[in-house]
């Protein structure tokens, strides 16, 4: 079995008001179950790069292996995420 990580989603960067209140600062555990409160959208956009952090995948175009960033989609009020895999 591989090697599980922990993920952590922060919020590094935002332009306009999200609605579900996200700011920059929070963060939020990714895994198999997500603290209440992570927007879906959000969501959805991130957890196919935090999934292949957990399972100690990389991300080819990244030089630090394990970090990325991720754009949420909301193109009016967009947030920046960057995910960081640390040992669980």
């Amino acid at each position: 079995m591989a090697d599980q990580y922990q993920v952590i989603a922060r919020v590094i960067s935002q332009k306009g008001t999200c609605e579900a209140g996200h700011k920059i600062g929070d963060e939020f555990p990714m895994g198999h179950l997500t603290e209440k409160g992570i927007c879906s959208a959000a969501y959805c956009a991130i957890s196919p790069f935090a999934m292949v952090l957990t399972v100690g995948g990389d991300l080819r175009w990244e030089e630090d292996k394990d970090k990325t960033t991720v754009a949420c989609p909301d193109a009016e009020n967009p947030e920046v995420f960057e995910l960081r895999r640390t040992r669980g």
